[in-house]
């Protein structure tokens, strides 16, 4: 049974919400305001977050700056549930990290459909993120950062086992240069170009046995073709 927390200051709104969710098996725990909804999302972990904007003592944006700020409630899936139909609201609140935008009034059915698909995504990334990634004789443990080949163990840096999580779970895709610095290590990195090709070079020559899958693609970067 899923447990929904819900951030809401309109007593009849949170009523509505609870008696509906309640109905369809969730299980509901309330807070009036901002502040108390941080320290419900720290204490009792719910699987997800309705969250009205305009609350009292802290609002909804700076509420969801802090929970994806912290490591325990990042990933908990937020559901915006707002007055506002304003488009720049909307544009704010996803860009912080909310999941979802629902205007009010609203329907209490839609409300708990777009709660049941965000559980479900959370749900099959979970399931992904527990599966291992196999491909040949390559098997990936995202968990354990942890790579075999033929049944031996790779000994890869962290940087060389990101990218190549990124390659196998994309073949064939064309990843710039610029892309795989800002995607591997960061918007603000100061990276350049020729670490990369040194982690590829390296990456290159620990998968030799696979062939040559780690391909250039003149001018641009690279791509993984699938040779198995």
């Amino acid at each position: 049974m899923a447990k929904i927390l819900l951030v809401e200051d309109e007593v009849q709104i949170q009523e509505l919400v609870q008696v509906n969710l309640e109905k369809d098996g969730f299980t509901v725990i309330n807070a009036l305001n901002g502040e108390q909804g941080l320290e419900l999302a720290r204490r009792d972990k719910p699987d997800l977050i309705i969250l009205d904007l305009t609350l009292p003592l802290i609002d909804g944006f700076d509420v969801i700056k802090t929970l994806r700020a912290q490591k325990d409630t990042q990933a908990i899936p937020i559901i915006i549930l707002n007055a506002s139909d304003d488009v720049m609201d909307k544009i704010i609140g996803l860009e912080l990290g909310a999941d979802d935008y629902l205007s009010k009034p609203f329907s209490p059915r839609e409300l708990s459909a777009r709660i049941k698909a965000r559980l479900r995504e959370v749900q099959r990334k979970t399931d992904t993120k527990d599966s291992p990634l196999r491909w040949g004789g390559l098997e990936i443990s995202k968990e354990s950062y942890t790579v075999t080949l033929a049944e031996e163990p790779l000994n890869l840096t962290v940087k060389e086992f990101e990218l190549l999580v990124l390659f196998v779970t994309n073949p064939y895709q064309v990843f710039s240069r610029e892309y795989l610095i800002q995607k591997i290590w960061g918007n603000l990195s100061g990276t350049g170009t020729r670490a990369l090709d040194v982690h590829i070079s390296h990456l290159r020559n620990k998968l030799k046995s696979l062939g040559p899958v780690l391909d250039s693609v003149r001018g641009v970067g690279y791509t993984f073709v699938r040779r198995v």
